[in-house]
């Protein structure tokens, strides 16, 4: 039993299943091949420059001030080592599946199955944010040209209902009640019932979530195309934000840097880690790029290197435009020209906003039913899930399904909740990907004549510097290291005690088995960005993935593939 979920399929076997096409295989024919590196670069900055640039860096500013900027430059490092391991398994198996497939060459079946699983919660969840999101900044928008929606056609259930809560408690006391407060309360007041059930529901998340869902139907041309235009729109915005911005910067603004030190500027992890999950869609797209060897690595680096430098400037710009206290909003970019008197410019930062997360949709949404193709070639999902569309040439059925995934639980959900999920999602994915290329059979090539050269990522031997950084951060961090065994009841310390540990374990190994330094970097620095997500959404995480081994014990393991070969 043991061996057999850990069963493993080898490199040479994934890429002669890609290459068979047979009906077990791509049911309905194979993807099309129309994808380049500029494409590739530009799906990485759709699905990097959306929600997190325009909503989700208020929040980031106002908890660590103009600090955010280390944040987003430890982020990128981290996203940095991840996207180096992604794209030499991007270069080897150029197959769809993204972190699933790898770990299925690297760890076997089982780690497949829960990385995969893992995966449709990081898709699905992160869709529905940006949903929400959408929802937001097209409701704002229409507010501009001076069309009202109504509250409760616009926000979630559970937000209205704390609105509405919270206005009853503020109305006793003393302290000033928010917009945002206000507004929820409005909705729950004025939305109409059945019975005691108030009818609430994010009804622009729905539509906006069924449009993306038929592009991404029709066929990856037509998605290149909508990707290609959006991103070019969304760059000169963002360019014209900073440019403009700048005269209006007052350094005064940027001291302190570190008004709530760094435990500050990490409370943003959640929402800064949630806008760099572009690369793992892109990975999703190998069987219809023209050569993913070569284009792959290329546009997860590009689009990596420019979308944290856009950041790092966007995040001076907010910070020394007003004071950073000002920025916990959820239109931060709109909210600063509104506020300094440029309300035409704010216009004009919404509908590129409506824009730039209507792009980001499109590239998760492109993703996820590329996934679940993958996996049900292998058994573990229906066969209908790799069904290919004849004439549009995509994974028709998965994308369906992908769009009611979506489209349903947007209506209701909480924009937070969903973030912090999505983020420990990823990066649990980020650290089994590092991991798998330490575990990747060094021997295995490409069996394929005249292709391009192969990316790999450089090697330097871990054996002593990574003991070295490790005994350096415990002289260091001995303060908060010791306070870690004074457990006085704190949940949120949990993590850290898996971090240490892992961290040891991994010190032992890289000094045993001379590992390459940049992968054991990226999977260390991953999994230290996930303790800094809380013990809640660790339950959570954990809950789902229960889920998912009682999924695939019932099913995924007897109808798997190699289960049948065996």
């Amino acid at each position: 039993m043991n061996k057999s979920i850990f069963r493993k399929k080898s490199v040479s076997k994934l890429l002669e299943d890609l290459a068979s096409g047979d009906s077990e295989h791509q049911q309905g024919g194979k993807l099309n091949k129309v994808l380049r590196t500029k494409d590739l670069t530009f799906m990485g900055i759709a699905a990097v420059i959306g929600a997190g640039i325009f909503s989700t860096i208020g929040v980031a500013s106002y908890n660590g001030g103009p600090g955010v900027t280390i944040l987003f430059v430890i982020t990128a490092i981290t996203c940095g080592f991840s996207a180096l391991c992604y794209a030499e398994f991007a270069s080897r198996i150029p197959v769809s599946g993204s972190a699933y497939t790898y770990a299925y060459a690297s760890f076997g079946e089982l780690i497949a199955w829960i990385i995969g699983w893992d995966l449709l919660m990081e898709y699905a969840i992160g869709n529905i944010a940006v949903a929400i999101s959408w929802s937001k900044y097209f409701t704002n928008l229409m507010e501009g040209f001076h069309i009202h929606i109504p509250g409760f056609l616009t926000m979630d259930y559970l937000s209205a209902y704390r609105g509405s809560e919270a206005l009853q408690k503020l109305k006793t006391g003393s302290a000033a009640i928010d917009q945002n407060t206000k507004l929820a309360a409005a909705a729950w007041t004025s939305a109409p019932q059945i019975g005691s059930l108030k009818l609430i529901a994010d009804v622009p998340a729905l539509l906006i979530v069924f449009i993306i869902t038929w592009l991404v139907y029709v066929g990856i041309k037509e998605t290149k195309k909508a990707t290609n235009a959006m991103v070019m729109l969304k760059i000169a915005v963002v360019l014209g934000v900073i440019v403009l911005g700048f005269f209006y910067v007052t350094p005064a603004n940027w001291h302190p840097f570190l008004p709530n030190g760094f435990a500050g500027v990490m409370k943003g992890v959640s929402g800064v880690f949630f806008a760099y999950i572009g690369f793992d869609a892109i990975s999703t797209t190998a069987e219809e790029c023209e050569n993913p060897q070569r284009d792959l690595p290329r546009g997860m680096i590009y689009s990596l290197i420019i979308c944290t430098v856009l950041y790092i400037l966007i995040a001076l710009v907010l910070t020394g435009m007003v004071n950073y206290k000002e920025l916990q909003v959820e239109d931060p970019l709109a909210f600063v020209f509104a506020r300094i008197g440029l309300k035409n410019i704010s216009y004009v930062i919404s509908i590129s906003a409506v824009i730039a997360t209507a792009s980001v949709l499109l590239i998760f949404q492109m993703g996820q039913p590329r996934i679940w193709m993958s996996m049900s070639r292998d058994g573990l999902l229906p066969k209908a899930f790799s069904r290919i569309h004849p004439k549009y040439q995509t994974p028709s059925f998965a994308t369906v399904v992908t769009g009611f995934v979506v489209a349903v639980p947007a209506l209701f959900l909480n924009l937070t909740e969903v973030t912090d999920l999505t983020s420990i999602g990823t990066l649990f994915a980020f650290v089994l990907v590092c991991g798998g290329v330490l575990l990747l059979p060094k021997d295995e090539e490409i069996p394929e004549a005249g292709s391009h050269k192969k990316f790999k990522i450089p090697y330097v031997n871990s054996k002593f510097i990574v003991p070295v950084l490790f005994l350096i951060g415990l002289v260091v961090f001995w303060k908060p290291f010791i306070a870690l065994f004074h457990y006085t009841g704190d949940q949120d310390k949990l993590p850290y005690f898996l971090f240490i540990g892992l961290s040891a374990i991994i010190t032992v190994l890289a000094f045993i088995k001379n590992l390459s330094l940049i992968p054991v970097l990226g999977l260390v620095s991953c999994f230290y960005l996930m303790t800094e997500l809380g013990y809640t959404n660790w339950l959570r995480f954990l809950i789902w993935l229960v889920i998912g081994l009682v999924i695939y014990f019932t099913y995924s393991y007897r109808h798997s593939k190699l289960n049948a070969a065996s």
